[in-house]
């Protein structure tokens, strides 16, 4: 769809393993819209790093009963975003799921900031080597397995650094809604049955957002094109990392894909 763009850190510090995204296990149903987002907006200040190696530095919302509860407003909006849609409403069950998963954390990331949500880390309390190294020595094998990798400061980083990419291009209401549509139909996710008619809407969507960028900004000729790339940023960050940082406080050991499928389906049996 978009061509990637992502820079990987490479950790020189002893010992360092790169830790790949784990499966979503989690689920915020019992979670509302808590709405009046512009109310809960939380201040952010720069972390100082004492190391060099953000790669390996654990982090955690500093606040994360605020930040994870606006977080669950966001996401709510972003499942909505994509029901409202009859173009997408009207595509095979199996097709919706797969884009679902595909999308639902780079169109979370735009719900981020489109309502320039800001938040706030701290070192997680595990985050120290040497405890790394002592808890360790007392796992069993299947205790290790199930442990998930926290979110990372290198990763939160790159968040951050995706959102203030997305602001600095102060995008208008049009523009990010159809940047959603055409990040939502992706024809590159796999084994899709109604695939010509998901590249048809991804173009239109694109062809849309061209559109309205050429009418509001007609003498910025490679907006455009930053608006891709910023997209393609976005498609980079980590389903784990949203998952662990944003929703694992707040909703513990539970399936949050399961959940979110279910949201998806449930509102569409209620019409």
């Amino acid at each position: 769809m978009f061509p990637l763009e992502e820079k990987t850190a490479h950790c020189t510090c002893p010992g360092y393993r790169e830790q790949r995204p784990h499966t979503i296990l989690y689920n915020i149903l019992s979670w509302r819209d808590s709405s009046r987002l512009n109310d809960n907006k939380l201040n952010h200040n720069a972390t100082v790093h004492s190391c060099n190696c953000e790669q390996r530095r654990a982090a955690c919302l500093k606040n994360p009963k605020a930040s994870c509860q606006i977080a669950s407003s966001v996401l709510v909006k972003t499942v909505c975003f994509m029901r409202s849609l009859p173009s997408f409403s009207h595509l095979p069950s199996g097709d919706q799921v797969a884009l679902l998963r595909d999308c639902w954390v780079p169109l979370f990331v735009l719900g981020l900031a489109q309502e320039k949500i800001e938040f706030e880390v701290t070192d997680a309390p595990d985050s120290s080597m040497l405890r790394q190294i002592l808890l360790g020595q007392g796992q069993t094998e299947k205790e290790a397995e199930e442990r998930r990798p926290q979110p990372t400061l290198a990763q939160v980083h790159k968040l951050k650094s995706c959102l203030h990419r997305l602001w600095n291009l102060d995008l208008s209401p049009k523009e990010y809604a159809y940047l959603k549509g055409a990040i939502l139909f992706n024809p590159d996710v796999q084994a899709l049955r109604a695939l010509p008619f998901i590249e048809g809407l991804q173009w239109e969507a694109q062809r849309a957002l061209q559109g309205v960028v050429l009418l509001l900004h007609p003498e910025d000729t490679g907006r455009f094109s930053r608006i891709l790339l910023a997209a393609s940023a976005i498609q980079t960050v980590s389903h784990n990392l949203v998952t662990e940082l944003f929703f694992k406080p707040l909703i513990g050991n539970a399936d949050l894909f399961d959940l979110l499928r279910e949201m998806l389906f449930v509102q569409h049996d209620n019409r």
